[in-house]
């Protein structure tokens, strides 16, 4: 039970005043994020321990006797995926991360086989979840709805947690995580993170893994992130508000060849035509915002090539064998990433860190 819930008795009318950094607190519960709804809920300190944690548990579940340590660590716990937009790694890397750490699940993953195909509201069928199952993990085309469900169970007599598995085009704080952590160990051996410079390619204005991305990278020192996309496809004023009042460094440009040389990670994206009604970006002339073989020459030989995927083709297929190419590893990394926040969600992270101290023994 979440006790002494600072989003008690609070209106949603008065929540929805507040300021995404004033939202963050009212989520903590043991100065840890209890509900996982947006990337401004995590600081530099909680980041790095959910890729520590992250680390403990890959290398625990290498032996037969860790593995059976990790099913048995919430056992007792149920989950419900509610997906009601097509998810492919999402879902899976959530799902496995139950099955990691033996909880139950259960998937609504179609909303025509739900009630709400009778004309029940959204709201009523997750307040339906949660008296069924100890964790929300949710994804879902409007923007705010984890955030709202949040606050709805908050102010219920069962608040679950719930994780927010994409928001409209807003956010996605766990894919968000799984990249920090994908950055953190392939620059591990290069001083981590700080001072590096990301370059992100791309559907900008759309793209809630490059939102949710770049809101964590300003709490690491000397990072300069690029913005590379055609005006139509832009990042949003908001973020760069964002990154103006943590100091972080930036450019915005419509040139993506000159960037190449310059960045330590490319962080590619695919048109997100999902969400353009009138097809607007299907006319749009994105040729030069693909990454290809050629490419790969003028990339620095240290450097890392991501993508949240689904790809389309804005990478050649025949970069993925170059060893600076990670997406494949970055998918993997999502099951570990969540599975140390799940963790962390249900206090489970100090059992994992003495077993863990007594593995390396």
């Amino acid at each position: 039970m979440y006790r002494d819930n600072p989003l008690k008795q609070l209106s949603w009318e008065d929540y929805q005043k507040l300021s995404v950094n004033e939202r963050a607190p009212l989520f903590l519960r043991n100065e840890k994020p209890y509900h996982a709804l947006f990337a401004q809920q995590y600081n530099r300190p909680i980041v790095e321990r959910v890729c520590e944690l992250a680390t403990r548990i890959r290398k625990i579940a290498k032996t037969r006797g860790g593995m059976r340590f990790l099913q048995d660590l919430l056992a007792e716990k149920r989950a419900m995926l509610y997906f009601s937009q097509p998810s492919t790694r999402t879902f899976l890397s959530f799902y496995a991360s139950c099955q990691i750490l033996g909880i139950k699940t259960a998937e609504v993953r179609d909303t025509a086989t739900s009630s709400e195909i009778k004309g029940e509201s959204q709201e009523d069928s997750v307040r339906t979840f949660s008296s069924y199952f100890d964790l929300l993990i949710m994804r879902h085309p409007t923007k705010g709805f984890a955030e709202r469900i949040a606050w709805l169970l908050s102010n219920s007599e069962r608040p679950v947690p719930v994780m927010n598995a994409g928001s409209g085009a807003d956010q996605h704080p766990t894919q968000a995580l799984l990249d920090m952590y994908t950055l953190q160990r392939s620059f591990e051996k290069r001083g981590g993170i700080d001072g590096k410079h990301i370059a992100f390619v791309g559907d900008l204005a759309r793209g809630r893994t490059v939102r949710s991305l770049a809101a964590l990278l300003r709490h690491f020192d000397g990072v300069k992130a690029y913005f590379v996309a055609p005006d139509a496809l832009q990042i949003g004023s908001d973020i760069l508000q964002v990154l103006d009042e943590a100091g972080m460094e930036y450019e915005v440009t419509t040139e993506f060849q000159p960037v190449i040389p310059q960045a330590d990670a490319i962080y590619m994206t695919r048109i997100q035509d999902e969400w353009d009604q009138a097809q607007e970006s299907r006319l749009l002339d994105t040729s030069n915002y693909h990454f290809t073989v050629d490419d790969l020459a003028k990339l620095k030989s240290d450097a890392i090539i991501m993508h949240p995927l689904p790809r389309r083709s804005e990478i050649d297929p025949e970069v993925d064998r170059d060893p600076r190419a990670m997406y494949w590893r970055q998918v993997r990394n999502g099951m570990w990433v969540r599975t140390a926040l799940i963790c962390t969600t249900f206090d489970r992270d100090n059992e994992v860190d003495r077993y863990y101290e007594d593995l390396i023994r």
